[in-house]
């Protein structure tokens, strides 16, 4: 009888830590042949979306994970892989506003302004992928961040009719990248529950056409 208690609380505390490893397992390996590194095999794609998050670090600095989303797009759309870029991110306040943040860096790094389109509901990837779908009519995309936020993104799109693919721009180690990844697993499990829930971005909003 203990035996058999003990088996069935060691089984209780693994199952957390087993359903965190099963959900990032499962985004991982549905997006493992999608998510390219080299120019040379990226497919092309009307659009690429850009991915947002802030510019500067709470420690100060130039936040890598924004500096290399920029260099990525940059060198996406110089190639010739995509035609148009869609920044999405998060305008929750008049002081936070990063899809004009993002646009004002990709203009300096010679995109032409009537190329960018923004999104400024892209409070969540799933926001994002949702509203690309509805709102900006896109059948297929080219998501741009980093490989990890690339394959959940992948994973929520084509679940909410989006053929994307991702390129992706550079990590980042040390410290900050720990923290990143450490979040990521659970940030995982969050999707299959907006699954589950039929969660809904927090804004539509009417049409637009990228052209």
């Amino acid at each position: 009888m203990l035996k058999k208690f003990k088996f069935r609380f060691l089984l209780l505390a693994l199952l957390p830590l087993l359903i965190i490893l099963g959900c990032y397992w499962v985004i991982e390996i549905s997006s493992k042949n999608s998510v390219f590194d080299s120019l040379n095999t990226v497919p092309y794609n009307k659009v690429g979306i850009v991915l947002g998050t802030a510019r500067h670090r709470v420690e100060g600095g130039i936040n890598p994970y924004y500096q290399h989303r920029i260099d990525a797009a940059l060198r996406l759309y110089k190639a010739g892989k995509i035609s148009y870029i869609l920044v999405s991110g998060d305008n929750g306040s008049v002081y936070y506003n990063e899809p004009n943040t993002i646009k004002k860096d990709l203009m300096e790094g010679g995109i032409p302004e009537g190329r960018i389109f923004l999104d400024y509901a892209g409070f969540r990837t799933l926001d994002s992928m949702v509203r690309a779908k509805i709102i900006f009519g896109l059948d297929s995309a080219t998501v741009i961040s980093q490989e990890f936020h690339n394959e959940r993104a992948i994973f929520i799109a084509r679940k909410k009719g989006l053929a994307a693919v991702g390129f992706n721009a550079r990590d980042v180690e040390g410290s900050q990248g720990i923290r990143v990844h450490t979040r990521e697993y659970f940030a995982r499990v969050k999707v299959f529950l907006d699954l589950i829930f039929n969660t809904q971005p927090r804004f539509y909003g009417n049409r637009i056409r990228i052209e």
